[in-house]
């Protein structure tokens, strides 16, 4: 009869649209009023339950309110001394019982004074768990000793219960109380429903502690409990307030898809092992400031509908934000993150216009990382509006060059991955299919056409260990034909160049660091074939000295931009490979083939530069040519360069930086008679690299530099 009566009450229930209790989510069985016989029979026959000795007061109805007074005050005491009359530990099982009234689990337990001799009352392997502890004691008293001026460590009393406590779905109607309490044989409290307020502070669980599935109606409060072993509050549910504050989690800790429907403080929490919030809810203020995590944090897919805040706290491995939902304000300041921590945001619902993503300039775009660009190219955009609206200009340049990475690894893998559409099917087993697997590929593509690389998983004979082996070797494209294939090759060419040698225009550092390499480099060869000509018959070459000085002065030029760009680029090596390959090949040709046919012309001992003699002045050379205008009255006005001042390296310095960064002390250019064209040549080529340069300079300082960046991107 009890039982179709709760049966009508779910689905009245359910009619009505009300919450479905957690404690009445499967059909509970019939319980029986507790009685002292009842309470006293149970207590002489202990139960043998998964090879542990327990009070079996399961399917009870036990009533401790204040209107029973008599029978509350027998229960504790009876069910006190039997435990602790028990040589062996003896556990309490309340599993799809009903507690009416206030519980307190203190008056189950011993007394203990943690930091006493032990040795008379509990056994061996239990002293060692106590002992556990010692350190937490050991900070308290000293705590309390400078906060209360007391000499001698005070002497923390604590409830301990030597045997397991099973709660399985169990529901309390009243505040219960587990606070200041050592649990030396673990905590099964699977679907608890906790009508009132709950209380477990200071308390330590020595064995893993099972709360999966647990309702929390009223404020919960687990403030500075120690979780020595595994933890899990699985689709626990919190109703009201609940804080973990000051508590640590020695291993690992699930929370995985539990539902907090009002505020979470987790400040200054220890995790020592992973945390698990994948798939969890939260709808009020979650707090996590302060705390330490040496593991990984898991937030996959989780929902936070309100601000979350991760303030001072310290991450030791990375952080799982993948397809997470943050709908509001989600709090990294002053946060630090260890070598090899970051925060894994793929899939990440995130819009700038409903939420934010707070952080310290210049650090918080750094440890933002997606895998690939499919899926995640809106993500990466709002979150390069988040970082601008904020004014956080390093952060947005940083997602913005993430995106450009990972848009050029995708090129890359599409112009040497094998195409599951086209590939033959000996082609498909070099990458790492089976036989049958590419046949059965073939076979598919026969009716439909791969759209993405995945939907190879869903043809039989395939599994994910399969895919992740292959993944990085295949892709899902139509044909491309020849002229289709070049212009990709192209575009992964400019793309590639464009981010090793300005990070795709945000490392005004690293522009400037090639540019200086690139001004030392053609000041040197600009100097070689103007003063280094012939040795014979009548040799026309620099004297030691000036060697020396020209030599010195662009070494010391190509060690400053060298260090510019092997502290800002991300791959210096590859850079500085970028660099040469636009800036050293021609010269080199050109010059081997100067000195190979010699030079036979007039004015050979003259300089084949000149210089606009009328004015000595600080320069902005953006448009003008590098040879002289053919008006004769105007010609009269430039005079070769002097050879014989000890400052001539100067000169060529000064011609290397007006043709690159057209900017310069003297108007340098080059003559108009009796002037090898390959030193022509050189000389152009150099003045259109100049122009791809100042191309690149020019739209590196609009990104990175605040004022002009937001004129740009928020007119």
């Amino acid at each position: 009869m009890a039982r179709r009566l709760v049966l009508v009450f779910l689905l009245v229930l359910s009619l009505l649209g009300l919450p479905t209790p957690a404690w009445g989510a499967i059909a509970q069985p019939d319980r029986v009023p507790l009685t002292l016989e009842v309470l006293q029979q149970r207590l002489r026959k202990p139960l043998q339950v998964e090879g542990q000795s327990v009070v079996d007061l399961r399917r009870t109805v036990i009533d401790l309110r204040s209107e029973n007074g008599a029978f509350r005050d027998d229960f504790y005491r009876l069910l006190r001394d039997r435990l602790a009359r028990s040589p062996d530990p003896l556990g309490i099982d309340l599993s799809y019982s009903l507690i009416q009234g206030d519980f307190s689990i203190s008056k189950l337990g011993l007394k203990s004074l943690l930091g006493e001799d032990l040795s008379a009352t509990y056994t061996d392997a239990e002293q060692a768990q106590l002992k556990r502890d010692r350190r937490r004691i050991a900070q308290l008293s000293q705590l309390s000793r400078s906060l209360l001026t007391q000499t001698q460590a005070p002497q923390l009393q604590i409830t301990v219960l030597r045997g397991i406590v099973r709660l399985t779905q169990a529901r309390f109607e009243g505040a219960a109380n587990f606070a200041n309490t050592f649990f030396l044989q673990g905590l099964e409290a699977i679907g608890v429903d906790f009508v009132q307020g709950v209380d477990w502070s200071e308390t330590r669980f020595s064995q893993p502690a099972v709360l999966s599935g647990a309702l929390f109606r009223q404020t919960a409060r687990f403030r500075n409990a120690i979780f020595f072993e595994r933890t899990s509050f699985s689709q626990a549910r919190f109703q009201e307030d609940v804080t973990f504050q000051g508590s640590e989690f020695q291993d690992t800790t699930n929370f995985n898809k539990a539902l907090f429907q009002r505020n979470v403080n987790l400040t200054r929490i220890q995790w020592e092992g992973n945390a698990d919030f994948a798939q969890t809810t939260w709808q009020g203020m979650a707090d996590f400031d302060r705390s330490q995590f040496s593991k990984a944090l898991f937030l996959s897919e989780a929902n936070f509908n309100q601000p979350v805040s991760f303030r001072e706290v310290q991450f030791g491995q990375p952080v799982n934000l993948r397809g997470a939902a943050i709908l509001s304000q989600a709090d990294f300041g002053d946060a630090s993150f260890a070598p090899g921590a970051y925060l894994n945001v793929a899939g990440m619902q995130f819009s700038p216009d409903t939420g934010t993503i707070l952080g310290n300039s210049g650090q918080i775009g750094n440890v933002i990382s997606v895998p690939t660009l499919l899926g995640n190219e809106t993500l990466l955009r709002n979150l390069v509006r988040n970082f601008r609206s904020l004014e956080q200009i390093p952060d947005a340049n940083r997602i913005s060059y993430l995106s450009q990475k990972l848009r050029l690894q995708q090129i890359q893998r599409e112009l040497s991955g094998v195409n599951l559409n086209t590939a033959s099917e000996s082609e498909l087993q070099r990458v790492g299919f089976t036989a049958d697997q590419a046949t059965r590929i073939v076979e598919y593509r026969l009716q439909q056409r791969f759209r993405s690389t995945t939907d190879v998983l869903k043809l039989e004979g395939f599994d994910l260990a399969t895919y992740v082996k292959v993944r990085d070797r295949i892709v899902a494209t139509v044909h491309r034909a020849g002229p289709a294939w070049l212009g990709m090759a192209f575009r992964w060419l400019l793309l590639s160049s464009v981010l090793l040698l300005t990070a795709f225009g945000t490392n005004g550092q690293l522009v400037f660091g090639v540019g200086v390499v690139a001004i030392a480099f053609y000041s040197l060869v600009f100097w070689l074939i103007d003063r280094f000509r012939r040795l014979r018959p009548k040799a026309i070459a620099p004297t030691w000295e000036e060697a020396a000085w020209m030599l010195g002065s662009s070494g010391v030029l190509t060690l400053f931009g060298l260090y510019a760009i092997f502290r800002n680029a991300e791959y210096p090596w590859l850079t500085l490979l970028c660099l040469g390959l636009f800036s050293v090949p021609v010269p080199v040709l050109l010059i081997a083939r100067l000195y190979q046919q010699g030079r036979y012309h007039d004015l050979l001992d003259t300089s084949y530069f000149v210089e606009d003699a009328s004015l000595r002045q600080l320069r902005i050379l953006i448009n003008r040519l590098p040879i002289i205008p053919r008006y004769p009255m105007f010609r009269e006005r430039f005079a070769p360069i002097l050879w014989d001042r000890r400052w001539n390296w100067l000169n060529y310095l000064d011609l290397s930086l007006n043709n690159l960064l057209r900017f310069g002390f003297n108007d340098i250019r080059l003559r108009d008679e009796h002037l090898p064209g390959i030193i022509t040549t050189l000389m152009w080529y150099q003045w259109t690299l100049g122009l791809l340069y100042i191309a690149l300079l020019l739209w590196t300082l609009s990104r990175t530099i605040p004022g002009v960046n937001l004129l740009i991107y928020f007119k």
